[in-house]
């Protein structure tokens, strides 16, 4: 039986990753141990994990995670109040297939995006 997922993506400089992730998206480092060239992160019920990769092009990165949340209005809000980029064609809207979405990339160009059921 499967139970759960925990991506595991691409990044660059792991000081730039946790960061961005802790100050910007508000997730917090699972566990104690650091692991050279790699990081576990953690916000809520969910897990992202990363690798390094350091020869890696972000503008060639199509590294993709797709995050349901019941929550989208307040988080869109959040990450706006903290200067998060919103990619430029992920702005908050609602979907043909009934989900209400928004995009970020993160500093290697892995795409996040958030979704919520409004069927």
């Amino acid at each position: 039986m499967l139970k759960q997922i925990n991506p595991k993506l691409p990044m660059r400089d792991k000081l730039i990753t946790r960061e961005f992730y802790i100050n910007k998206l508000g997730f917090s480092e699972f566990g104690s141990a650091d692991f050279e060239g790699y990081l576990m992160l953690q916000k809520d019920h969910i897990q992202i994990h990363f690798f390094e990769f350091k020869a890696l092009n972000p503008f060639e990165n199509y590294g993709q995670v797709y995050i349901r949340t019941d929550a989208i209005d307040p988080l869109y809000q959040q990450l706006l109040a903290a200067k998060t980029a919103i990619h430029p064609n992920g702005s908050l809207e609602i979907k043909p297939w009934g989900q209400k979405e928004f995009s970020i990339l993160d500093p290697d160009h892995n795409l996040l995006t958030f979704g919520e059921s409004v069927i």
